[in-house]
């Protein structure tokens, strides 16, 4: 982010949570990309923005993607995806936080599923999860149907539960690092390999019906500028199957 210009402190403690995280990961690896599309700067309705992106692959993950993005003084996001690596039985991470000055108004975290549901192991550990209640449960969007029963959709009410919400993502990804660790790969050519393939090509399709990010995209950039990003960086589709 622009030099001098803090981050909302729940965006940037995530974050560095997030960091932390993928820094014991198995075999990691920085995961190569174009440098237009590591450091962003734009302009929307006359505020600058600025978007920074990191990108990681490990044992398991084939990306493990942290964005962070300011709006002026403004709109603040943190938007952050580890996808699997389809040929290892293992979900998909995701937390978003949207900020402004006003306060947090959606946060959300889950393990999605890219078969027909989350591995047995990984539901065990989030069943055993500690209880961490927020006030101000939102509704998923239509093209929710991705998530897991497990997600977790709110508005942190307070500081309090900001902190809750930090812990909350914490314990998913120690649940999915720790399958990452265990899980053993399949082959391509398997059937479950080949099915958390599809799985994974449409959470991707999901994804990109969320038309907000790409309205914004596209009125700060252009069209084409915004469906490179879409497609080449947030959801990219798994490596073809050989």
């Amino acid at each position: 982010m622009p030099q001098g210009l803090p981050l909302h402190p729940l965006v940037d403690q995530l974050a560095e949570r997030i960091r932390q995280a993928w820094a014991p990961l198995p075999a990691l690896a920085d995961l190569p990309v174009d440098p237009d599309l590591e450091a962003i700067s734009g302009s929307l309705d006359g505020e600058a923005l600025f978007i920074r992106n990191e990108l990681f692959c490990s044992r398991g993950l084939r990306k493990i993607h942290l964005e962070t993005a300011r709006l002026g003084l403004g709109l603040q996001i943190l938007h952050c995806v580890w996808f699997p690596d389809p040929r290892f039985d293992l979900p998909v991470f995701g937390a978003d936080i949207v900020a402004s000055p006003a306060g947090v108004s959606a946060a959300v975290v889950d393990l999605s599923p890219v078969g027909d549901a989350l591995p047995p192991a990984v539901v065990e550990r989030l069943e055993g999860l500690p209880p961490r209640p927020f006030s101000q449960e939102r509704p998923l969007p239509e093209w929710g149907t991705i998530f897991s029963p497990f997600v977790r959709f709110m508005r942190p009410a307070d500081a309090g539960e900001e902190q809750s919400f930090i812990a909350l993502v914490s314990d998913y990804l120690t649940v999915l690092a720790e399958a990452s660790a265990q899980v053993e790969p399949q082959p391509i050519s398997h059937p479950d390999t080949v099915r958390r393939h599809a799985g994974q090509l449409s959470y991707c399709r999901q994804q990109k019906r969320n038309d907000k990010t790409r309205r914004v995209l596209e009125k700060a950039f252009n069209p084409a500028w915004a469906e490179r990003y879409i497609e080449e960086l947030l959801f990219d589709d798994p490596v073809p199957l050989a």
